[in-house]
């Protein structure tokens, strides 16, 4: 499979968007590639945005960055929740650091602006949140898709199948 081998990391808290969670995390398992979706507490059930239930039995304390080839911040109100964790912010930022993919849709912006990211990049998001990105030194524009280094955006989840193409492409290199 044309991403067999490679481990993306995503994050799940109470009021995730629930397409924006599940779409790339389907999308990507049938693309060959280990989806780890982390907690801050595991074997607690989450709730989505619109009652989707999901369950992990991974913590976010005990995953490293190193460990992954990628981050996929997904949105819904979860990141305003998630970018609160030091832990959600460190591995968020060494994944940027080591060149990784981090990809965000809609407000998972909101956790690469806490993990202080932006700056100097191009993207998108929901346009409820695009003062806080251009506040954190990021430029933003009005696309479905902006791929800017290792940095990929996209606004909602009408933008799923091109958010996922990029992704898809940026992973095989």
């Amino acid at each position: 499979m044309e991403l067999s081998g490679k481990r993306i990391l995503m994050f799940v808290e109470d009021l995730y968007e629930d397409l924006e969670l599940l779409y790339p995390k389907i999308r990507l398992t049938e693309a060959g590639a280990e989806v780890v979706v982390a907690a801050p507490q595991p074997d607690k059930v989450y709730h989505g945005k619109h009652g989707y239930p999901f369950q992990t039995s991974v913590a976010i304390d005990d995953v490293k960055a190193e460990d992954f080839d990628g981050v996929i911040l997904s949105g819904g109100f979860a990141p305003d929740r998630l970018r609160r964790s030091e832990k959600v912010k460190a591995l968020t930022r060494q994944i940027h650091q080591d060149g990784k993919l981090v990809a965000h849709i809609c407000h998972g912006g909101w956790i690469a602006i806490s993990a202080g990211i932006m700056k100097g990049h191009t993207c998108t998001s929901t346009p409820g949140i695009k003062d806080d990105l251009e506040n954190a030194g990021a430029t933003w524009v009005n696309q479905s898709v902006v791929v800017d280094g290792n940095m990929i955006s996209s606004r909602n989840p009408d933008d799923l199948p091109e958010f996922c193409r990029a992704i898809i492409k940026f992973l095989r290199g």
